[in-house]
């Protein structure tokens, strides 16, 4: 899986924009069945002429269709939207449908996996509870590539908790809302920034690359999408993640939905 990738939760332009991303560098896209953009994703990768196994595409299962059946419907619903013979990594979007549906939605991609639809599992918005109620169904984890999962995760909104059980359980850890929405104007963000000359955006992206996260970030604007993805030619410097470690305000610093107190 590559270490960046591109999200298109409310993109108008999905097409094109996944079109500029691709250019930019960008081979992992990030959907969902919610977005209602499978389908201009899957021509803008038949458009760019990218060969199908260089690119990594994701997409997800809200909770208003968990369930065994309904989630298999839902990955041949998405497979024919995206034009693939298979996904390389589905998602449960949210843990928001109770123990039950969590868990047979679950099994329906096991199976879904164990048929070559899907390539990888994974779950999005979990606590450790739902994490662990994998375990405790008996339900094996993926044997030749790890679980990954997706939280909202920024200098802001840390969820320390949830990556420490991560790194002991060998879980990939994928970040959603990385740049914050563009609410990027705090002193600490700028001041790094301005000592980089990087916009904070970059700093924002590097700052989750460097903590060994997986970063989704979103854009339409061409020119945004392509600085996005220049962070490979500067680092920063230990201070300086300590600096934006520093700023972390717990639940209280989300600026999405974080739905991981779901019962």
């Amino acid at each position: 899986m590559p270490l960046l990738g591109f999200g298109v939760y409310q993109n108008y332009t999905t097409r094109a924009s996944v079109l500029e991303a691709l250019r930019a560098g960008f081979r992992h896209v990030d959907s969902a069945q919610a977005y209602r953009n499978e389908t201009a994703v899957g021509e803008a990768v038949r458009d760019s002429g990218i060969d199908r196994g260089e690119l990594f595409i994701t997409t997800k299962c809200v909770s208003k269709n968990h369930g065994y059946e309904s989630t298999l419907k839902g990955i041949d619903e998405s497979l024919a939207k995206f034009g693939f013979e298979y996904i390389d990594l589905f998602l449960i979007h949210d843990p928001c449908s109770g123990t039950e549906r969590r868990l047979a939605t679950y099994r329906a991609l096991q199976d879904a996996r164990d048929a070559g639809k899907i390539r990888s599992i994974g779950v999005s918005n979990y606590a450790i509870k739902h994490l662990e109620e994998i375990a405790d169904a008996k339900y094996d984890m993926p044997a030749y590539t790890p679980l990954i999962a997706c939280w909202q995760l920024h200098p802001f909104c840390q969820q320390r908790p949830i990556v420490d059980y991560c790194r002991e359980h060998s879980i990939v850890v994928q970040a959603y809302c990385p740049i914050m929405r563009g609410r990027m104007d705090h002193p600490i963000i700028q001041t790094i920034a301005q000592n980089h000359s990087r916009d904070a955006a970059q700093v924002l992206l590097r700052w989750s690359l460097q903590k060994g996260f997986i970063p989704l970030p979103k854009s339409a604007t061409p020119e945004r999408i392509r600085s996005n993805a220049q962070l490979y030619d500067f680092e920063l410097g230990p201070e300086e993640m300590e600096r934006l470690d520093g700023l972390d305000r717990g639940k209280d610093g989300s600026i999405s939905w974080n739905p991981i107190d779901a019962p």
